[in-house]
């Protein structure tokens, strides 16, 4: 059995323990550790075994570019600072309630967001919410932590996220060195800054599930 698989069986027995109208499960790690591909996968599972869930990604609140342009904050995309962590935490309060929600999404080749992309129906049970930053020690976001009914954290060697995110920028097309200075230049020390000030979660998941391409 691979730790892909290990790691949905693991959340999906947590989850399908609780019997709650609607349960919120908050998957946090540094970029590059398959957040995204394990929010799937446990989706996938709760599905099938009759939980409806949908997967909210926290990249749909980056802040446009042309805001980053104005604040000077463009070549540090993807640090805590380049999102709208308000924004982002009254998302995640209004899923709280049940009610139907919609969500922005991350559009990575065109490197821009997408109002309402992502619908979250009142008759989801499930809402995992995967994203860099659901647990982290700073302000405001520090104040997602009480909001999770089941906090992770995917916990991945830095010299495995380092080949990843080099991996990721050389699948938009960029030369290898373009990548390499991108992932070391912003990508690598927001990684870093992630594990540093990473609060405590319910469940921490060692190994490296396999990221999306």
């Amino acid at each position: 059995m691979n730790t892909l698989t290990n790691h949905v069986n693991t959340l999906a027995e947590r989850v399908l323990e609780q019997d709650s109208p609607r349960f919120l499960v908050g998957i946090a790690g540094a970029p590059a550790s398959g957040k995204s591909t394990l929010a799937s996968e446990l989706a996938r599972r709760l599905n099938a075994q009759g939980r409806k869930s949908v997967v909210v990604p926290m990249d749909g609140f980056h802040l446009d570019n042309k805001i980053l342009d104005a604040r000077g904050l463009r070549p540090r995309k993807g640090a805590p600072e380049t999102f709208d962590a308000p924004g982002f935490l009254r998302m995640v309060t209004a899923l709280k309630t049940g009610d139907e929600v919609f969500a922005p999404e991350f559009d990575r080749p065109r490197d821009l967001s997408i109002a309402g992309a992502v619908a979250v129906p009142s008759s989801a049970k499930v809402v995992i919410v995967e994203g860099n930053y659901l647990m982290f020690d700073e302000d405001p976001w520090r104040k997602l932590a009480p909001l999770w009914d089941l906090s992770v954290r995917v916990d991945v060697p830095l010299p495995e996220l380092r080949a990843r995110l080099i991996q990721r920028w050389l699948s938009l097309n960029y030369s290898s060195a373009v990548a390499t200075r991108r992932a070391e230049g912003n990508d690598i020390p927001n990684a870093q800054r992630v594990m540093e000030q990473a609060l405590t979660c319910d469940v921490t998941l060692n190994g490296q599930p396999a990221p999306r391409s």
